[in-house]
């Protein structure tokens, strides 16, 4: 059984960004999207204006903090052999009913491809907005100026301090 990584979260996160669950990379490394081929820390930074992809782990973690944006993943832990969403087997939930008390400033809720999305029901019945983006994994295809578009689509101007 995998484990996955702690979230990204304080009081004051207004956007929560769910993953699936992290890559043998990124659990080897102990830090979220870590494979050198997923964009997220590229898209995120082009986002926000910030130089994301070229600071260390706890710089990236205090930078999304500080624009109200959190990371998670949707699957506390799993089965799997290898990268791909689908390889996943036996997963359990993360144990998301502490999001009202521990981030009560928290409004919506994007997810990073399809497979994380299943969840969002769940958000929507608790009284989040929800956004199914594209992926940032390199399985994903898609160019990254169409992934960039509509994660900037989802994730308003509202994110700074």
């Amino acid at each position: 059984m995998l484990h996955g990584l702690p979230p990204i979260l304080d009081a004051g996160v207004r956007t929560l960004i769910l993953g699936s669950f992290p890559s043998p990379a990124s659990l080897a490394a102990a830090q979220y999207y870590a494979h050198r081929q997923n964009q997220f820390w590229r898209l995120l930074g082009a986002l926000l204006g910030e130089p994301l992809p070229e600071l260390d782990y706890a710089d990236r973690q205090r930078r999304l903090l500080k624009n109200g944006i959190g990371v998670w993943d949707v699957y506390r832990q799993c089965l799997r052999q290898g990268a791909l969403d689908a390889a996943i087997q036996s997963p359990v939930l993360n144990d998301f009913s502490r999001l009202r008390s521990e981030v009560p400033a928290l409004l919506r809720v994007c997810f990073n491809g399809q497979t994380a999305g299943r969840s969002a029901g769940w958000f929507q019945q608790h009284g989040y907005e929800t956004r199914i983006l594209p992926s940032t994994s390199p399985a994903y295809t898609l160019a990254f100026e169409r992934k960039l578009a509509a994660w900037r689509a989802a994730l308003p101007g509202d994110q700074g301090p």
